[in-house]
């Protein structure tokens, strides 16, 4: 149970500030859409990266691994618009 969802979700913002700027350069970014009571974190791809098949990669390897490392208390995370290859 997630007990304070600001503290959290500022943890989340240092982790995505980390690959921030690779999606940018890329022509695209990434939103948090919504932080769960339990801890999963719903996110969106936004621009080039909604479409990208590499997106998936992106996500596993640096969007989902920095956010788990800078804020152990989210539980899962999931992307609303995940491009399938």
């Amino acid at each position: 149970m997630i007990k304070n969802k600001k503290v959290v979700l500022e943890k989340v913002d240092i982790g995505l500030a980390k690959v921030r700027p690779f999606l940018n350069s890329d022509g695209g970014d990434v939103k948090v859409v919504d932080l769960s009571d339990d801890g999963v974190l719903t996110l969106e791809f936004l621009g080039n990266c909604s479409s990208c098949s590499m997106s998936n990669m992106t996500f596993k390897s640096g969007i989902e691994e920095n956010i788990l490392q800078e804020a152990p208390e989210i539980t899962s995370v999931q992307v609303t618009n995940l491009a399938s290859n």
